[in-house]
């Protein structure tokens, strides 16, 4: 199984390291939710991971009761160099190799007594103090029996997951029940499994939405080197939570009004297109088609989500389902992007395919 796993991330460009500012910026909003928990990174080399930066220099700041941190066996700099000390140089000896290991700090204090606590007082904890770095014996995976342990053993998982593992990681958070904000792309809305939950009110949009960040990259990704690292912009990039966000609770102001021109049916289903979020009207209470981007406004007191324009799932909430098989064959000539469970419209005859889109309602 390891070489699996290991296989997979080699043959996957998993490896992206989120800035601190962007961690920042999103976990800022969370302060309440943090206070007395335990924060678990378990994606997260500790001496690349600002995550465990983070959280470290912020334990006091936001209440913390522990925080844990797992390195994965690939991790290019498990007990190399520790690059988390900007200015320093550190090499962490090793008897025989490389191997994962974990990271627990339930207390971050002022060491060196200059009045605040930074990062020579971090790097004081993790050299001297005793149980603060633990080998693992597997190979520090999420699904791994020990990291499941320390899951079961957490109240929030914070990290930016290996995107292509998205699906199997939201999963296991799901199963075990844990409070989550991890970042990921915005078309993992489209995933049959992460659509589910978004509906059934179990996962939503964090505050940063659809945007494109810039990550620090390996040396073989296609990149821009600054300053002796090498990044690489990264679009769509949405951070999820179960976490409650006041932005939730805002109501989305409408001010245009509906009329048939503007707003074409779609073909054989009892909805009409809408363009851009800001185009809903305010005086229309049957099925909309919106992009995906609502849901960086969505409010479920204001809205109902019905289903999603896409595939199979479009398929489940009718979309194609009395097409003949003429008319199919018809659709896809007109348009290559025609696929039976998205919905469609004519313009001036022409056959218009829009990216998936969410089947809402508003709330009377």
């Amino acid at each position: 199984m390891a070489t699996e796993r290991g296989n997979a991330r080699k043959n996957k460009q998993d490896e992206f390291y989120t800035q601190l500012v962007d961690i920042e910026n999103e976990c800022k909003h969370y302060k309440e939710h943090f206070k007395g928990k335990t924060v678990f990174c378990n994606c997260d080399d500790p001496y690349e991971s600002n995550f465990f930066k983070y959280f470290a220099l912020n334990f006091n700041f936001l209440g913390l009761k522990k925080l844990i941190c797992t390195s994965y066996a690939t991790s290019p700099v498990a007990w190399v160099q520790l690059s988390f000390f900007e200015n320093e140089s550190v090499v962490v000896k090793k008897e025989s190799g490389k191997q994962p290991y974990k990271i627990e700090i339930t207390e971050v204090i002022d060491y060196n007594g200059d009045g605040a606590v930074d990062l020579s007082d971090v790097k004081y904890l993790l050299l001297n103090k005793k149980n603060t770095l633990t080998v693992l014996n597997g190979d520090g995976d999420f699904r791994s029996e020990e990291c499941i342990k320390l899951l079961k053993e957490s109240d929030i998982v914070v990290t930016n997951p290996p995107f292509s593992l998205f699906r199997e990681y939201v999963a296991q958070l799901i199963e075990y029940e844990k409070k989550f904000l991890i970042i990921g792309n915005i078309n993992a809305i489209t995933y049959r499994e992460i659509f589910k939950l978004i509906k059934n009110e179990k996962m939503w949009g964090g505050y940063i939405f659809n945007k494109t960040l810039e990550f620090e990259i390996p040396d073989n990704y296609e990149g821009e080197r600054k300053n002796g690292k090498k990044y690489g912009k990264v679009p769509s990039i949405t951070w999820f939570t179960n976490l409650e966000t006041s932005k939730r609770l805002n109501e989305l102001i409408l001010y245009k009004n509906y009329t048939p021109e503007e707003y074409p049916s779609y073909y054989k289903f009892d909805a009409i297109n809408i363009k851009r979020v800001s185009d809903i009207p305010c005086d229309y209470y049957g099925k909309l088609g919106v992009p995906i981007t609502f849901l960086d406004c969505y409010n479920p007191q204001q809205f109902e989500i019905i289903g999603l324009g896409a595939g199979d799932l479009g398929r489940e909430i009718g979309i194609g389902s009395s097409y003949t098989e003429e008319e199919l064959k018809r659709f896809k000539k007109e348009n290559p992007a025609f696929r039976r469970g998205i919905p469609f419209y004519f313009e001036n005859g022409k056959l218009v395919v829009p990216y998936a889109r969410l089947i809402i309602r508003r709330r009377k």
